[in-house]
């Protein structure tokens, strides 16, 4: 239920909770007085309200809480996205003390994780799936293995080979949080908690008796609106790479974009002159 909500447009899950929620929640109070009557209401006012007070500090401390977290995770996904196209684009300018061919072998490889990742894993992540990606994977062991097998006696080559193995260990680490990220952050114990005691708050207001129930009404709506909107930001957010607001591949893209004006375009021949 909480992936289909993070997977849709933000109005139609903003129409389903917020929209649908509230409405419901604003027909608790006259469906109440239906059956207990406004002096049996009124005369638990005063307890009611202190409880009410208790009640609404608890869970806006546990909503302002999930909040928090989840949009400190957002903004880490798009930090490790940035760390990830980094490291790439130091090997690829690293890549060229290795020499030409050993260098050729490794910016081929980082290019070919950099557009398997881009085409595969940003789809995996969107349906939150862990590790679904083979391509990048087999990618990033290519990456290894084009460095590995290069062998120089020189200690600068043995100095940078080092640098780059860094290098290549931060976007192997930059990939794994992504794709633990990817499942999002909110375990399902919190979201029961989440919903539940939005469901507690919103029926506590059903019970107070106020000789203008159209005010009434009006404050439950009010109140839903408010926690139905918070709970929405919490869903939206908690799947970093899921949904409308999500963490792009366009660090990514732009450094395989800075790769094809790299060192190796300009040893392409020259397009012939057009007649």
């Amino acid at each position: 239920m909480i992936y289909f909500l993070t997977s849709q447009p933000l109005w139609v899950s903003g129409a389903l909770l917020v929209g649908l929620g509230t409405v419901l929640a604003s027909l608790g109070p006259s469906i109440v007085r239906r059956y207990v009557t406004l002096e049996r209401l009124s005369a638990n006012n005063e307890i009611a309200g202190f409880k009410f007070a208790t009640v609404g500090v608890l869970y806006a401390v546990l909503l302002a809480f999930a909040i928090i977290v989840v949009w400190q995770k957002y903004s880490d996904a798009e930090g490790v996205v940035a760390q990830e196209a980094s490291a790439a684009a130091t090997i690829y300018r690293l890549s060229q003390g290795l020499g030409d061919e050993p260098g050729g072998k490794l910016r081929d490889a980082l290019t070919a994780y950099l557009k398997e990742v881009i085409a595969d894993d940003w789809p995996a992540m969107g349906l939150g799936l862990k590790g679904a990606s083979g391509a990048a994977r087999h990618g990033l062991d290519g990456i290894y293995t084009s460095l590995l097998t290069f062998d120089s006696p020189e200690r600068r080559n043995a100095t940078l080979v080092a640098e780059i193995l860094r290098q290549i260990d931060n976007i192997t680490q930059a990939r794994r949080t992504r794709l633990v990220t990817a499942e999002g952050v909110v375990p399902p114990v919190l979201w029961i908690v989440l919903f539940g005691g939005a469901f507690v708050t919103i029926a506590f207001t059903f019970f107070f008796g106020t000789l203008n129930l159209r005010a009434q009404t009006l404050m439950t709506t009010l109140l839903a609106l408010l926690i139905f909107c918070e709970l929405w930001i919490v869903i939206a957010i908690d799947r970093p790479f899921t949904g409308t607001i999500k963490v792009e591949s366009t660090p990514l893209a732009e450094v395989l974009s800075d790769f094809a004006s790299g060192p190796d375009a300009a040893h392409q021949p020259a397009a012939a002159p057009q007649p």
